[in-house]
């Protein structure tokens, strides 16, 4: 089978391309504790996949939806260092309709009151319902209705270790990332506009 010159070169370029971006978090996968291996290798990928969209990488989000809203599920991976810090995080009602603490389905339709999976882009903050909050836009196929309909960012009085300490688990939003009031300053400095959010199960 033969290659022409043009084919080979896109090819050697790809290559190179790859091996110059992935060296980059090499660094990351060993360390950032915490995080499952695979869904850490997803997220990086994802952000290698959207990099043009994506303004800063010093902070990346990954929010591991396989685990039940009690566990610490956010977590926030500084991507200089590999250290991660987590976080409550609430999902959808209809993503959990029985209410049993686990994330049981993913929708991006509207008025499904679901969380989306994917790959999202922080936008701007703004200051709404909910308090501070920040914008999102969702960069799949899975999460393409995010903006429409609204799903953020925000602080949430149903996500608190007394919530977990009652209950055994959080309450749920609408299909927004609800988090604690104590974790939002947090969140959405190191999450500011312009960096990616990687939301799915491991």
């Amino acid at each position: 089978m033969g290659f022409s010159r043009r084919w080979l070169l896109g090819a050697a370029l790809t290559g190179l391309a790859s091996a110059v971006a992935r060296p980059a978090f090499t660094h990351i996968a060993g360390i950032a504790g915490g995080v499952a291996p695979g869904l850490l290798r997803r997220a990086l990928d994802a952000l290698e996949l959207h990099g043009d969209l994506i303004a800063h990488r010093d902070f990346l989000g990954i929010v591991d939806f396989s685990l039940p809203s009690r566990s610490p599920r956010f977590h926030l991976l500084n991507l200089t260092d590999g250290s991660v810090r987590s976080h409550w995080v609430a999902h959808g009602r209809g993503s959990d309709p029985a209410h049993t603490g686990w994330l049981e389905r993913f929708s991006n339709e509207p008025r499904s009151n679901a969380t989306s999976a994917g790959a999202y882009r922080t936008d701007s903050s703004y200051l709404g319902a909910h308090g501070h909050s920040i914008r999102l836009e969702g960069l799949d196929l899975t999460n393409s209705n995010a903006a429409a309909r609204a799903i953020v960012v925000h602080g949430a009085w149903y996500v608190s270790e007394d919530m977990i300490g009652h209950w055994g688990m959080l309450g749920r939003s609408e299909g927004c990332f609800a988090i604690s009031h104590a974790s939002l300053d947090e969140v959405l400095t190191r999450l500011g506009p312009g960096r990616l959010i990687y939301a799915a199960k491991a």
